[in-house]
């Protein structure tokens, strides 16, 4: 099983603007993903951040190689587009989770 957390960190300011491609847009992308298993989207709540607000999308995979191929692939496609919408209002950030024991 490979597992990737990507974190969207958008600025106050983008918010809405944001939640709307959230709803729109990337939800539609990650259903049309072929190699992810089962997801997650998620708002993230925190305590310590003032300047906006986290969204969380947890792709779950097969394997490492298909979230290797994802990565390489169609997260740069992704990362290519809200980029070119958001600027730097929206940040993205990655993290591999390599399980060590499951139970879903």
């Amino acid at each position: 099983m490979g597992v990737l957390s990507i974190t969207f960190h958008c600025t106050k300011d983008k918010l809405e603007e944001w939640e709307n491609y959230i709803d729109e847009t990337l939800v539609l992308m990650t259903e049309n993903l072929m190699d992810v298993d089962k997801y997650i989207l998620s708002e993230v709540h925190s305590d310590y951040i003032e300047d906006g607000k986290n969204y969380n999308l947890l792709l779950i995979f097969d394997n490492d190689e298909l979230r290797e191929d994802f990565i390489k692939s169609e997260l740069l496609n992704i990362s290519e587009r809200i980029e070119k919408k958001f600027g730097q209002e929206v940040m993205i950030f990655n993290t591999y989770l390599n399980p060590k024991k499951t139970r879903l």
